[in-house]
């Protein structure tokens, strides 16, 4: 049996004729450009998540930017983001000359954690004393929504209001997820998406979406992402070429359509997922990680596992998990994975390497101390094969894949 990790061939399929006949009809338009699609989409999704402004664009990455020179990030200013999130998070500040401050994560959400954040803008901490960085220049913060889970973003809002913070939502891997009856994008100033094709709504190539609250602030994303001109030739800002391709706009207004229900069968799959793993006597819950992860990940039990936890993606707290990632925890994770490779079941890392201790950062004299718990996560976490056509036969299979594994290592 091959189980991928991702497989978009059987929604393709279930939506090829659909997906024919809106590429068609940008194709007979000729309007390849900001054609008609590109604002119908932009209307869908205000009207899908509920935000005030929201304007396509190249990339997720381009998203973040935007979001960035819209708030006039100057070189030498700095934004609080998660070491643990793909790169483009932390590569948008450092494109415009920034700093980020690397804020360490929760356990239990992979998510930034308030608290850390109150802390260091407080310098209460130990970080705080190293980074240095003066109260006025800090400018923003950049919550990371991952693996389809909203970070906790109430008490982020309050700490952003009290020390006069723009907050700018990574919302990349979270489209359609819920923190207390608010969508992901809606709550903080931006919220910046990705359609890159192996997310949960997802483009047939690179694009994104960027939601803005302030109306001043949308109309000049609108310009920027448009070289910063209007009318054209005319140029207020300096801005860049990041326009959402009207083919793209248009395969992405078909299949927004599914995403609720893509969206309900992944929560269904992780549920299944979190049953047959308790089934089979290898789950066990995770209090923590002491210092030992730093070095080899060997605070978590042997011959056990640690599933997914729900914290503001609870339906119990009014929230809604949409797992872009069902990840669990396990002390000799790479064995796992290559084992699992070997039996041709798909898994991934994400992320191997937290931000603060990239080659590219070590400028910064970050250690691998000063964000703990997201060095525990690189060594422990790993992603298992997730998409709405999963079956549960497949289920049932990575399942005693990992109990074998396991007992095997005991």
């Amino acid at each position: 049996m091959n189980i991928p990790l991702l497989d978009l061939s059987v929604q393709h399929n279930a939506l090829e004729e659909e997906l024919k006949e809106a590429i068609f009809s940008v194709l007979e338009s000729q309007n390849f450009i900001m054609g008609s699609q590109v604002k119908d989409f932009e209307d869908e999704v205000n009207s899908y998540i509920g935000s005030n402004h929201a304007f396509g664009c190249a990339s997720g990455s381009d998203a973040l930017l935007l979001a960035l020179m819209a708030i006039d990030i100057q070189p030498g200013d700095y934004v609080i983001t998660s070491p643990f999130t793909f790169f483009a998070t932390a590569g948008a500040i450092s494109r415009l000359g920034a700093i980020p401050i690397f804020i360490d994560i929760e356990f239990n959400s992979f998510n930034i954690d308030p608290d850390k954040i109150r802390a260091f803008l407080e310098g209460k901490d130990e970080l705080s004393k190293k980074v240095k960085a003066p109260i006025e220049k800090i400018k923003a913060i950049i919550p990371v929504h991952l693996y389809g889970q909203m970070a906790d973003m109430d008490p982020i809002m309050d700490i952003a209001k009290e020390f006069n913070l723009v907050v700018i939502e990574d919302a990349a891997q979270s489209i359609g997820a819920v923190y207390r009856n608010k969508n992901a994008g809606t709550i903080g100033d931006f919220g910046c998406f990705s359609f890159f094709p192996s997310k949960n709504l997802g483009a047939y190539g690179d694009a994104g979406l960027i939601t803005v609250k302030d109306p001043e602030l949308a109309e000049k994303v609108d310009v920027l992402r448009l070289h910063g001109a209007r009318p054209k030739y005319h140029h207020k800002y300096v801005g860049i070429n990041s326009r959402l391709d009207t083919i793209q706009a248009a395969i992405l207004q078909v299949k927004l359509k599914h995403l609720d229900n893509w969206s309900d069968k992944r929560r269904e799959i992780a549920e299944l997922y979190n049953s047959e793993f308790e089934k089979a006597g290898i789950s066990v819950a995770y209090s923590g990680c002491d210092d030992s992860c730093l070095s080899s990940g060997s605070s978590l039990e042997n011959g056990k596992i640690v599933l997914p936890v729900e914290e503001g993606g609870s339906p119990k707290s009014s929230g809604k998990h949409i797992y872009h990632q069902y990840t669990i925890r396990i002390k000799n994770r790479d064995g796992l994975a290559k084992y699992l490779s070997s039996k041709n079941i798909g898994n991934s890392i994400y992320y191997p390497v937290p931000l603060h201790v990239q080659e590219c950062f070590s400028d910064l004299n970050y250690e691998a101390k000063d964000c703990s718990k997201a060095v525990c996560a690189s060594k422990q976490a790993l992603s298992l094969p997730i998409f709405p056509e999963l079956t549960k036969g497949e289920i049932k299979k990575i399942v005693s894949t990992i109990k074998e594994f396991l007992e095997n290592e005991s």
